[in-house]
């Protein structure tokens, strides 16, 4: 279990706003030239999928649709730490710190996409459902 520095349990409330940090310094990380480009296009995603105000999983999906939030996000936002130079992540986390505080991020390119992606699969299972309608006597 995550300890504070006096060693009681942190809250969840706590950990959602430094998950929040890391993914606004992973935001700005993604767009710092000292950033490898790999670590760029995965943080990019990451932080897309995130501030998304649309989920990929919609959250009423019982189980399922907490599961990006609680596992997907901060598994991807680990491996994307691993992967920006210490002194960047460090200045970005500063950055991000004092951007949080005066307002939420939200990515409306990556709400664009999950929308479309689910477009997509509607049409799909339309278009599967009425073939085999069509098809049966």
């Amino acid at each position: 279990m995550h300890e504070n520095s006096n060693g009681a349990p942190r809250s969840w409330k706590a950990r959602a706003r430094d998950l929040r940090v890391e993914v606004h310094a992973l935001s700005l990380a993604a767009r710092d030239p000292r950033v490898p480009w790999y670590a760029k296009v995965l943080a990019a995603c990451i932080v897309a999928y995130a501030l998304s105000p649309i989920d990929l999983v919609p959250d009423f999906i019982p189980l399922l649709g907490y599961l990006d939030d609680l596992v997907l996000i901060p598994l991807g936002v680990l491996v994307v730490r691993r992967l920006v130079p210490t002194a960047v992540l460090d200045d970005c986390r500063a950055r991000s710190r004092a951007a949080i505080s005066e307002g939420k991020p939200v990515s409306w390119v990556a709400a664009a996409v999950i929308v479309s992606i689910w477009a997509a699969v509607a049409v799909a299972c339309g278009r599967w459902l009425l073939r085999g309608h069509a098809a049966s006597p």
